[in-house]
């Protein structure tokens, strides 16, 4: 009966040293970070990126300005938007023609309303006079055919000389002259009949497709008068006055 206290002793002293060495264990791992550790719920990150052969699609939406709207998609990288406004051209009304200028190619007949002559002696050729016409209106006037002259009181107009008819119509802008030759009488010796002095002229002018092409204008002449006869001719008129004086 004495051996067995003992033995009871013993074995209360070995568990007791059991659970210490335990205990120490237990502390060593966990300072050594061996140990499982409570680290609570798991949290997804909230960007992440789909794994390969994930079937998920990355979605940017932007808004573009430009001419037009429409909606561009790239498999794979996004889809955009565009949200552009667009501005038509007005239409213009159409031309009624009445806004045009009116052009400096208007063209009217020369005649006393658009013109001045001027008449004047010569020497060469003898028994000669000659005309000048200036215009003095504002557009462009055409001279045609030849001067209807009328000295004093006569009641025919002279011939032409037919020869001196021009190529052309003479035509003459605003402050253009052009000229006319006139063969008083028949030479030195008198040789046209009814010769005579007069002191007064007045020329008329000829329309495109008439005789009378408006209004005449007076031409003063020397205060000695000039003297005419039967003979009495006119040239076409001219654009020089070489060609004026050369018949």
């Amino acid at each position: 009966m004495s051996i067995a206290a003992p033995t009871r002793s013993r074995v209360r002293l070995l568990t007791a040293a059991a659970t210490v060495a335990l205990a120490a264990l237990s502390l060593t791992a966990c300072n050594d970070g061996g140990g499982v550790r409570d680290e609570g719920a798991s949290q997804q990150p909230s960007n992440s990126t789909p794994a390969d052969g994930d079937n998920g699609k990355d979605t940017v939406a932007g808004t573009t300005t430009g001419s037009g709207t429409g909606t561009g998609t790239d498999p794979g990288s996004g889809s955009g938007s565009g949200n552009g406004a667009t501005s038509k051209p007005k239409p213009q009304p159409a031309s009624t023609g009445k806004d045009k200028p009116a052009t400096s190619t208007a063209r009217v007949t020369c005649n006393g309303s658009t013109v001045k002559v001027a008449a004047q002696s010569v020497t060469r050729p003898i028994n000669h006079m000659l005309l000048t016409v200036t215009n003095t209106g504002s557009k462009r006037c055409d001279l045609y055919g030849y001067p209807a002259v009328r000295f004093g009181e006569a009641q025919s107009v002279p011939p032409v000389i037919d020869d001196s008819q021009p190529q052309a119509v003479v035509s003459l802008s605003p402050g253009q002259s052009a000229y006319a030759g006139v063969a008083l009488s028949g030479g030195d010796d008198g040789g046209g009949a009814n010769g005579r002095t007069e002191k007064t002229l007045e020329v008329f002018f000829q329309g495109r497709n008439t005789n009378d092409g408006g209004p005449g204008a007076k031409a003063a002449l020397p205060a000695k008068g000039v003297y005419i006869d039967d003979s009495l001719k006119v040239t076409y008129w001219q654009q020089s006055m070489s060609d004026a004086l050369n018949w």
